[in-house]
């Protein structure tokens, strides 16, 4: 028996009921497609391992199994560029910051190695530069420059190709690692890893104390 509330649904209801319901199913789809999974890619980032040095940040993946990682690449580099080179360009600036650390102060306490120029005996470390051009010396410290690099740039080359060199490895000293074990090693790759990061902190340091306060050794 048909209750008098129930009428039929005309032909037109019956066309809007489906839109409505295909509206409102496409709606749900198109939420779910934006809703984070359970076991997707949000879940991986939230227990993805922190950064030792930066603990906000994610650790950068492609530092694992590096002497010296602390999880430091806020600028994500490493995913750019091979970490070989990048150790590389590390090792490098940082023996040359000892290098030029030591020869920055040693200027200006007085040393001087024989066979000085006279006319650039009064130059501090600061003013040296415009000294050298004046004298002439400093294309010839140009030319020595380039062929130091065009020489390392063959020992970096076949790293990239994959010979097995590694970063920093110029032969160099290496006597000093014989009958060590592979932890004694990395211990010695570390050492001269945080003499290296320091070493590009103290001359950057130097340098710009000595142009601001105008002083020599030590510069204050």
């Amino acid at each position: 028996k048909q209750h008098a509330w129930r009428e039929p649904i005309s032909k037109g209801g019956h066309h809007n009921l489906t839109m409505k319901t295909a509206l409102l199913l496409s709606t749900l789809s198109s939420a779910a497609a934006f809703a984070p999974s359970s076991t997707g890619r949000a879940a991986s980032s939230l227990s993805a391992e922190k950064s030792q040095s930066i603990p906000f940040l994610p650790s950068p993946p492609n530092l694992e199994g590096y002497v010296g990682n602390v999880g430091f690449d806020p600028l994500g580099i490493s995913n750019y560029f091979p970490m070989d080179y990048l150790r590389e360009a590390e090792l490098k600036h940082g023996r040359m910051c000892q290098l030029a650390w030591l020869g920055y102060v040693a200027v200006d306490i007085g040393l001087r190695l024989p066979g000085y120029p006279e006319a650039m005996t009064g130059a501090t470390s600061a003013t040296a530069h415009d000294a050298a051009v004046e004298f002439g010396a400093l294309g010839n410290i140009f030319v020595w420059i380039a062929f130091a690099e065009m020489t390392s740039w063959i020992g970096i080359s076949q790293m990239l190709q994959g010979s097995g060199r590694d970063a920093g490895d110029f032969g160099l000293g290496k006597q000093f690692l014989k009958g060590k074990s592979e932890a004694q090693i990395n211990e010695m790759k570390l050492k001269e890893l945080t003499h290296c990061r320091a070493a590009m902190l103290a001359f950057s340091g130097v340098v710009t104390q000595s142009v601001l306060y105008d002083k020599g050794f030590p510069y204050f």
